[in-house]
């Protein structure tokens, strides 16, 4: 593997991480294991023996922590290796407004983490943290499909904008999601707030909007089968297909888990497989273009 494949997939896999991670820290009721901000306990930045939160919580959560800042440095090497290797590519400004926004969005989950300690996992600074890894994820995909010089197509406008609709609603439905995880039993803590809504009805919007996607993504392959051509069908055809699998893979692990009563192992697969469905989502908008979006 080259130096940008790894580097670039790097800074990938580890933001998708954070939502894992930040997942494993609810399941496990380990939101406060670390805590006060930004130490971990008291006079340390790391987890002490015999810390009143437990050794097993307080690494789980300064696990988290550490993944945050492993992506920090990831982000700061890509923008060297821009700098210094591609200053002659027509998107260097791009590429490393890009970089730089990975920088910014971990000061920015720097100061929500921080938000969601000292507030004592406030439902909303814990949804806030989740929503800004959405385009943190989006961006490091973006570098790596640029970097590594990852199949672009020229699509046409009323497929375009459909895969414009499809990644906007995917957006949505993750929102969704991460009202209803505000508003179940996994807070992290047994004393979170939690939102005053009422369970089901917010996982059953969230279950609509998530048909309301499915239906739409396959609204878009076949628009792409009738309407495109063999390069096309064969390429972008391909990544919306497998952006269908995933969805509805994903809408079928979140209905077991509503009907098996949230167990901790299925809602972490669930968390999984939202930062899969959005890597999808962006995947299919990295490869269909306008043609001025080519040209950027």
């Amino acid at each position: 593997m080259t130096l940008p494949a790894f580097l670039f997939t790097a800074l990938l896999v580890f933001q998708a991480g954070l939502v894992v991670t930040g997942g494993a820290v609810r399941l496990t009721g380990s939101g406060l294991g670390c805590p006060t901000w930004p130490e971990c306990t008291d006079g340390s930045i790391k987890p002490v023996v015999h810390q009143a939160q437990g050794q097993l919580h307080a690494w789980i959560e300064f696990g988290n922590r550490l993944i945050a800042w492993l992506i920090l440095i990831l982000a700061i090497a890509a923008l060297i290796y821009i700098i210094k290797k591609l200053k002659d590519r027509a998107d260097y400004r791009r590429l490393k407004v890009l970089a730089i926004l990975q920088i910014l969005g971990f000061l920015g989950q720097v100061v929500l983490g921080g938000i969601t300690v000292l507030t004592k996992l406030n439902p909303i600074s814990v949804s806030a943290h989740f929503v800004l890894t959405i385009p943190l994820i989006a961006g490091a995909l973006a570098l790596r499909h640029r970097i590594l010089n990852k199949t672009t197509l020229i699509i046409k406008s009323t497929t375009r904008t459909l895969t414009k609709i499809v990644t906007s609603l995917t957006f949505v439905v993750l929102l969704l999601g991460a009202v209803v995880t505000g508003t179940g039993p996994h807070a992290g803590d047994i004393e979170a707030k939690r939102y005053p809504f009422e369970a089901r009805a917010v996982s059953w919007l969230h279950a609509d909007f998530v048909i309301a996607l499915i239906c739409l993504i396959i609204a878009l392959y076949l628009v792409v089968k009738v309407s495109e051509d063999a390069q096309v069908n064969k390429v972008f055809g391909r990544a919306v297909l497998a952006f269908f699998f995933i969805a509805m893979a994903q809408g079928a692990i979140g209905y077991i888990q509503y009907f098996t009563g949230l167990p901790e192992l299925i809602v972490g697969a669930h968390l999984l497989g939202a930062t899969l469905v959005w890597i999808s989502a962006w995947r299919i908008n990295l490869i269909g273009r306008s043609s001025e979006g080519v040209a950027k």
